[in-house]
């Protein structure tokens, strides 16, 4: 469970993280996370995520909701059976968290600034 966001940090089970972070469905998290191409999420930055074989896979784009899914990112995903959904990251957290209460496999990718 994410227990807190507030811009550039994420508190999780009581540990703070400063960088951008992933969520494996394991519980793992891998902290100081960057994109290929910064603001723009690719496939290729969510190789490892997307091999832990996720239901859903909870995007937070950021504060201001600046990192965006490239253009059919989310149709691909859809083909390999992982739903994708992309929020600013304060929503995406209620929503990471939610979809974790529910039982569901759940994977998240989060962009702790703008």
């Amino acid at each position: 469970m994410i227990d807190s966001y507030r811009f550039g940090h994420m508190r999780i089970n009581g540990q703070e993280y400063t960088s951008d972070l992933i969520l494996f469905p394991d519980g793992r998290i891998r902290d100081s996370w960057w994109r290929t191409n910064g603001h723009r999420l690719a496939a290729s930055d969510l190789a490892d995520l997307i091999d832990s074989r996720p239901e859903v896979i909870v995007t937070g784009t950021g504060a201001s909701g600046l990192m965006r899914p490239e253009p059919g990112l989310a149709a691909a995903l859809t083909d390999q059976g992982i739903e994708l959904l992309a929020h600013p990251t304060a929503e995406a957290m209620r929503i990471y968290n939610q979809l974790l209460q529910e039982g569901k496999k759940v994977g998240g990718c989060f962009h702790l600034t703008c």
